[in-house]
Parts: C-alpha cells; structure tokens; sequence
C-alpha cells in the first residue's frame, strides 16, 4: 500500500481511498496510546490531519477510488445488467413482501404484472379501474387491493351497477331521507356512507347511466354526497374501485361514458387478462375448484377421465374462472366418483363419433379417431345388453354396475338410448 506523498504539488495527488483510510488509522492510534504531546506534536498531527482531509475533499469532488501512484487508472466498467426475475420468483417474492394474493394464484407473467401494480396502489387513496373480460376475476382484484392497503379492517362494499334501477341509483349510492319518495318509510344510509373509510367497489362502471355518473363524479371530485330528499352534506371517506368488461374509451366516443368520469377513475389502471392467455393456472384452477366444490356438496373430489382432464386442459373458457369453476361444480354434482366427457353440457361437449362408424365406408381420419369410434359403439353395445338384462330399469342397472344413476343417464342420453324402448311388455 503506498500512503500520501508529502512531496506531490496538490492535486497531483493519486492516493487511494483505502490510503486514505490508513492515514486516519495512523493518526487515531498515535493519539489514542500517547501519554503525553508537546505542543510541536500537536501541530505535527494537526498539519497531518489536514492534509488528509484535503485529499478526501479532492476525491470526493473528482473520483472516490483511485489506482495508487505510479499505476494505471483501472478503465470504468459497466455493471452488468441483473438478470430478469422468474415469475416463480416474482410470485415469491410479493409472499416474502407479506403480500395477501385473496384466492389469486398461478405464476402467468400478466398476471404478476397485475397484481405487483396492486400491491404499489393497495397503500394509497387512489382509484383504480379494473378491466377485463367477465369471468376474468375483477372482483377478486379488487378483495386483493383492499387486503393489501390500510383500510384492510374496514367495510368493503360492493355496488353492481348494472343492476340497479335507474330511477333508484342515487338512492342506493347516496341513500335517502325519510319521506323523500313513495316507499321511502324510514332514513337509510347508501354505499358510499356504508364504505366511510373503508373501500367501495363499483362493478360494471359502464352500466351506469349517465345521470348516475354526473352525480358520482361531483363525490369524486368533493368528497361529499347529500341523500336523496335532504340538503345537509355528509362527508365521505372510501377508497373507490371500479370495474368494467367493456371498453370505456369506446363508450367515450359513442357518447354513453364521461370522459372526465374514466379520467378520475383510472389513476391507476389494471387489465386482468382472459384464461386462454393464463393456460398455466387451469391445471391449479380445476383442483382448486374441484376441492371446493367437493366440500361444498359434502362430498370427495371427483377423479376426472384423461379424455375430460385433456379437453378441460385445452378448452378456450370463454366465460373465463367463472365458467371454469361452475363446471368443476357441475361434475362434482352429476358424477359419481369419477367424471367424464359425457357430464360436460351438451353445447361444449365434443362432437360425437357418427354411429355405426365401423360400417361407414369412410375411413376414419386418423387412429385416434379410429379408437374413439371403437370405444363408443362398445360402450352403446354394452348399454343396450344391460338395458334388456333389465328389462329397461335404469336404476336396477345402476345397482348391478354400482355406478351413479344420474351418470348412467347421461350415457343413455348420448347414445341416443331410451329406457323404455327396452322394458318387457
């Protein structure tokens, strides 16, 4: 290590920053074992000590670290840019943040992206203007948003709007006064009072007429509402969160939405994106749902076929969760312990093989086909010899093959086969 040199005209001076430390070391020791200083010692020190602070006050003003005298200046290096996180990693990462994610999961990069959005707007006061498909889990989002911010122990309040009568949404929003209109028999409290420090969540914002948005902007904008029949102003404090499936902008321009309205509701803006962007989170979904399902009905979670599992996998859920978990609900119902294609409705089921494909004198399209053909007509084969074992009773045919009878009426039913046709006269 090379220390100060004396000598050197100033700000020729290229001692390192780890000399200069050594400097102040050296000083602090020969004045923490020193028993006695005479007055030359003192000056000495002190002319030491302000040289050092010189050359601290030049680096601080051209470069804190510097090659020692006599070496080359080491080139400056960029550092290297951090790697991108993982979205597992990124998921764990909002868990170690303490972050309450309300029923929300899966590790889908636009998912994250809205739910880290989420977690910076939960602290604040900010609106926010959810959009997305229907069945996307607007709602949810705002339930996450709530639970994350500081209101997380105060009333949320929902509001669909598009199910309010128009003549009652000042009513419902803002409450009423006694008298103030016919049925009107009691004072009652609205939305926005029920949400008073807490958050209140307006689904289907672009169902609100335009009377309704006029009025909710002026509480926007004075954080005031009066009930309807009475002059007295109420202050109200609520987080405000709305949602919407429909493109406000769009509606902005047709005239049917308020500029000024989305402007104030969109502070901050998140997008949910639809199920068949997200196929990474159905597999989490089915059993999510599937559990839930189960106890719901008091029952243990149906096994699924691997002709079902494979077409539930694929499908393209235009309902989004919500038509996700209605069906996992829907085979938890029909199905015994385990589900098949035949318990899916008939308007998604996939199309049957033609029957009598074995005699058609096309030939099947590929050996996938072939064996799909195959299996139908063994399973219509083995229906229609129990059926006349039975004389048509379904439910003693059920008993003898120990399946659900609702199952083995949905068998029937995709076959084409008819009870009836089979009882003995």
């Amino acid at each position: 290590m090379k220390l100060f040199n004396q000598d050197l005209p100033r700000g020729t001076s290229s001692m390192s920053y780890a000399g200069l430390l050594e400097r102040l070391e050296i000083l602090r020791s020969t004045l923490r074992w020193a028993s006695r200083l005479d007055r030359p010692d003192i000056e000495k020190l002190l002319r030491q000590a302000n040289a050092v602070r010189d050359e601290v006050m030049q680096l601080s003003h051209t470069e804190r670290f510097v090659q020692a005298v006599g070496s080359q200046a080491a080139p400056a290096q960029t550092p290297e840019p951090m790697p991108e996180p993982t979205p597992t990693e990124r998921r764990l990462a909002l868990l170690a943040r303490s972050f309450v994610f309300e029923g929300t999961f899966g590790d889908n990069p636009r998912l994250l992206d809205a739910l880290e959005i989420a977690e910076k707007a939960a602290p604040t006061d900010l609106p926010v203007l959810v959009d997305g498909e229907s069945g996307t889990g607007k709602e949810l989002m705002a339930k996450v948003i709530h639970a994350n911010g500081a209101r997380a122990d105060k009333a949320y309040i929902s509001v669909n709007c598009g199910a309010i009568p128009e003549s009652l949404i000042e009513s419902e929003l803002f409450g009423h006064k006694r008298g103030a209109f016919t049925g009107a028999a009691t004072d009652r409290k609205g939305k926005f009072e029920s949400a008073h420090k807490g958050t209140i969540f307006l689904d289907e914002i672009g169902e609100l007429p335009l009377q309704g948005q006029v009025k909710l902007l002026r509480v926007l904008q004075s954080h005031e509402i009066q009930r309807v029949g009475s002059d007295e102003t109420i202050a109200v404090d609520a987080r405000i969160v709305a949602a919407t499936n429909k493109n406000l902008r769009k509606l902005i321009e047709l005239g049917q939405f308020r500029e000024d309205l989305f402007y104030r509701l969109s502070v901050i803006h998140v997008t949910l994106p639809p199920l068949r962007e997200r196929k990474d989170e159905i597999p989490l979904l089915l059993a999510y749902y599937g559990d839930e399902a189960a106890e719901a009905l008091k029952r243990r979670p149906v096994a699924m076929t691997p002709a079902l599992r494979a077409f539930l996998l694929d499908y393209a859920y235009p309902g989004n969760i919500r038509e996700l978990r209605n069906l996992m609900y829907r085979l938890a119902c029909l199905a015994g312990e385990t589900a098949d294609i035949a318990h899916l409705p008939e308007d998604i089921r996939p199309v049957a093989p033609v029957r009598a494909q074995a005699a058609s004198t096309t030939p099947p399209a590929s050996l996938a086909e072939a064996k799909r053909a195959a299996s139908d007509e063994a399973e219509r084969a083995c229906l229609e010899r129990g059926l006349k074992d039975v004389g048509g009773t379904v439910a003693e045919l059920a008993r003898r093959w120990d399946m659900n009878r609702s199952h083995l009426q949905i068998l029937l039913k995709k076959h084409g086969l008819h009870s009836k046709d089979f009882r003995r006269h």
